[in-house]
């Protein structure tokens, strides 16, 4: 059976964890979409660890870690992760990467600071790990392709000739930077071809054949719906699909095969990057939150950049969960508000003296105001209960008001950083 593991809103919304937890029952671990740009936090029996391109199941003897056609590859990142994790005591997890996955140069990190440095106060607020310039290649077909570093030298050097005349142009006249060297790129492909031989595979067949067994899969996605570049909040997007769809392409598996789609939303709201943030706070209010939140403050896991801080977004969250084809949600950091009187839950969004509870495209958006309800707070710490009915009945209510709101069952409640903690509901 194929699950996904998803987020519906601006990504951070605790996706590691539910991968790690559900992990358990599963065989494989698949990372479909995106690159070493986000991070998936997780706290485990061996510590906490940030993730930017393993998939979050590896810290099992039993799963086996993939790195889908759809990611983008940064060789020297994975494999730094997967020493870092193995000197924390770790056991060494078994990685399969995809022949047809694309790998992310020197150059697309190179030219992802050029044009954030150019952009200057329109940057996007890019985490500058190459992944636009990366994605641009891969579709104006001049990318490089796992498989291709083990094709012969000349047709890699007449390659490397062709990418550089295009690059070169660009790199010279618009940033004002030296030209790339044809030699060096071929020494950094050779690199990465030591690097990453031993555990190169047709993943497509390697998946078909384990689903045709019966194996338990998980597609583990990177970011959520609101940085989808056709669904999100474009242009301030990411580069990849982050939506459960994508992976069955991202993957090479049948899109008919993915039988559960969990969503993973906050019980507040965070984002890093640029972009409208409809129910955005600031101040003192978003400090407290911020430090408050997460397994340790609201901060990339990437780029340790704070994270922008809001309340509740059901007319956001409604969205993430219909364009991911939600079959349930994981609800995550709810013990994090324990701490407030009163809580207030985006229901609306007001645009141009009209309210709306359906989400709009970016010009609409910037003008959008939240409309909140405010619900009481439970005030005390829920970290540690096992069963729904435990909860303080202010808790419940939030929840149920919320789950009333997006229009989709919440399945899975986490109330604190740990694996175990989790409460199971509707099952």
């Amino acid at each position: 059976m194929v699950k996904a593991i998803v987020g519906a809103n601006w990504g951070d919304e605790g996706k590691g964890k539910i991968t790690d937890m559900l992990a358990q029952e599963s065989d494989i671990i698949v990372r479909f979409q995106g690159g070493a740009n986000a991070g998936h936090t997780i706290v485990n029996n061996y510590g906490k660890f940030a993730l930017h391109s393993l998939p979050s199941g590896v810290f099992y003897n039993h799963t086996t870690s993939i790195i889908g056609n759809g990611v983008a590859l940064n060789i020297p990142v994975l494999f730094n992760e997967i020493q870092s994790i193995v000197e924390k005591g770790v056991p060494t997890p078994k990685i399969l990467v995809s022949d047809r996955a694309q790998i992310v140069m020197s150059y697309h990190i190179l030219f992802d600071q050029c044009e954030e440095e150019r952009l200057g106060g329109k940057a996007f607020g890019s985490t500058k790990s190459g992944i636009a310039p990366f994605y641009s290649d891969k579709y104006a077909k001049i990318g490089f392709q796992v498989s291709e570093l083990f094709a012969d030298e000349k047709y890699l050097r007449d390659k490397i000739a062709n990418v550089c005349v295009k690059k070169n142009v660009v790199l010279e006249n618009l940033y004002h930077k030296p030209a790339l060297d044809e030699d060096k790129l071929y020494e950094e492909l050779m690199e990465y071809k030591k690097m990453v031989e031993p555990y190169v595979c047709d993943v497509s067949k390697y998946l078909w054949d384990a689903i045709h067994e019966g194996k338990n899969i998980l597609l583990e996605g990177q970011l959520g719906s609101m940085k989808d570049p056709d669904h999100g909040i474009y242009p301030m997007v990411t580069s990849s699909s982050t939506l459960a769809a994508y992976g069955a392409i991202g993957a090479g598996i049948p899109p008919y095969e993915i039988k559960e789609i969990i969503v993973v939303s906050k019980a507040y709201s965070s984002a890093v990057g640029a972009g409208a943030f409809v129910s955005e706070i600031f101040g003192d209010e978003a400090d407290e939150l911020r430090r408050r939140g997460g397994d340790g403050g609201e901060f990339g896991a990437t780029t340790g950049r704070p994270r922008r801080m809001g309340w509740y977004d059901c007319v956001a969250s409604k969205y993430g969960c219909r364009i991911q084809g939600a079959t349930g949600v994981a609800f995550t950091v709810l013990d994090v508000l324990g701490y407030l009187d009163e809580i207030p839950v985006c229901t609306g969004y007001e645009i141009d003296g009209k309210v709306t509870t359906d989400f709009p495209t970016t010009h609409l958006l910037e003008k959008a105001k939240p409309v909140y309800e405010v619900l009481p707070g439970w005030k005390c710490d829920i970290r540690g209960i096992k069963k729904y009915e435990d909860l303080p009945e202010n808790c419940r209510k939030y929840i149920e008001f919320i789950e009333k709101h997006i229009e989709c069952p919440i399945t899975m409640v986490s109330n604190g950083p740990g694996r175990d903690d989790i409460i199971f509901r509707n099952k």
